[in-house]
């Protein structure tokens, strides 16, 4: 079986799109797909991503978010694939070089699935340009139409679209690593870093992207109502400039990107994950930080509710909620015994989030899909998907 993957972003963007792409391009490497990965040029691209091509069409860099880009359709995609004879094709969140994809795959008539990723309508409100919204909300609606099998990554998404009239719509949610993010990472010398020399204080640690739309600035009374609380926020975005004023004068520190065993450990060495993003597909943080141990409070957006168990494994709140979001964090924080507990509940959920048998389940229906389409099937008819 050979495979084509169209992508908004990949490699060298550190984010849980690029983690997902790269764990189901290990998964098929594993099973021997062939592979080949269309996606746009962010600078220092490899050739190859372990076996698969990276095929980088012209790009050009979004002003109002300058770690993205956008690759424009060039002839050179379609002599890649006519070369590469995919089976199958897979969009990851379809826009520019996803709705280039569609077409391709559509004139080589092939097997299309699409996969739901980001809110693009929600995001260009929250970057200044609301009138593109209605834009992004018909290209979505158009490309997921046009699949053969779409994958939503939470419930509330797959409603969304099935409402919108997409008709095959299975639920792909989110694993983890349980031996990477385990408690047995802890190390004091993380927890003195994160806790800025303070390591006996209650530590809340947030990893993600220093964007709008995480709500940051949410955290910041929640440091001045829960006492003796400090914050360490992992990651890096354009917002950083903006919260390190935000956050002055607070046991805040900020670490910039941490990966590997460094990010291991920051989780299995803090205390409680706080996460009170306003826009998520699903949230592959959550899940990690409990995977670590960690109780959770986050505000219910993506698969937040689908995770996280309300004041067993963490806190809920809605967004911008700060009453609540403060709430939950005391409820977790003030207790020792109970966050102990709350940590180790979250572990054994967990560890039911296995990543192989999640990306087994798209390879199967990739499998099915292309016997369907053998058989005269169209629009993924008898095709399946095993919901988590």
């Amino acid at each position: 079986m050979r495979v084509i993957l169209f992508t908004e972003t990949f490699i060298p963007k550190v984010d849980g799109i690029v983690t997902v792409i790269r764990l189901l391009l290990d998964h098929l490497t594993e099973r021997g797909v062939e592979t080949m990965i269309v996606a746009p040029d962010l600078g220092d691209v490899p050739p190859y991503y372990n076996r698969t091509r990276i095929i980088t069409p012209y790009s050009i860099r979004l002003k109002f978010y300058d770690e993205l880009a956008t690759g424009t359709p060039t002839p050179n995609i379609w002599w890649h694939m006519r070369r590469f004879k995919p089976d199958v094709a897979h969009l990851f969140h379809p826009a520019v070089i996803g709705t280039t994809g569609l077409l391709l795959a559509k004139a080589f008539r092939i097997p299309i699935v699409t996969s739901f990723h980001v809110d693009l309508a929600a995001m260009a409100r929250y970057v200044g340009i609301p009138y593109l919204a209605p834009v992004a909300d018909f290209g979505l609606w158009l490309a997921f139409k046009g699949a053969d099998y779409t994958l939503a990554p939470s419930r509330p998404v797959q409603e969304r679209l099935l409402k919108m009239g997409v008709r095959k719509v299975g639920l792909w949610g989110r694993g983890v690593d349980a031996d990477k993010f385990h408690p047995r990472h802890y190390d004091a010398e993380m927890r003195h870093a994160l806790s800025d020399g303070h390591p006996d204080a209650p530590l809340l640690l947030y990893v993600g992207r220093l964007s709008k739309e995480k709500r940051l600035h949410d955290l910041r009374p929640v440091l001045d109502q829960v006492p003796g609380a400090r914050l360490a926020i992992v990651g890096d975005g354009p917002e950083r400039a903006t919260l390190e004023a935000v956050f002055a004068g607070t046991p805040t520190r900020f670490m910039g990107y941490l990966t590997g065993s460094d990010l291991s450990r920051a989780y299995a060495s803090s205390d409680l994950f706080v996460f009170p993003s306003e826009m998520e597909a699903f949230g592959l943080v959550v899940v990690e930080a409990m995977a670590a141990g960690l109780p959770v409070v986050a505000a219910r957006v993506g698969g937040v509710m689908d995770t996280i168990q309300e004041r067993v494994t963490g806190c809920t709140f809605d967004p911008g909620d700060v009453a609540a979001l403060i709430d939950g964090v005391r409820f977790v924080a003030a207790d020792a015994d109970r966050r102990r507990v709350m940590g180790q509940t979250a572990r054994t959920y967990a560890e039911t989030r296995s990543w192989p048998s999640m990306m087994e389940d798209v390879y199967q229906l990739y499998g099915r899909l292309l016997a369907d389409r053998g058989r005269g099937h169209h629009n993924g008819e008898s095709a399946t998907f095993r919901v988590h």
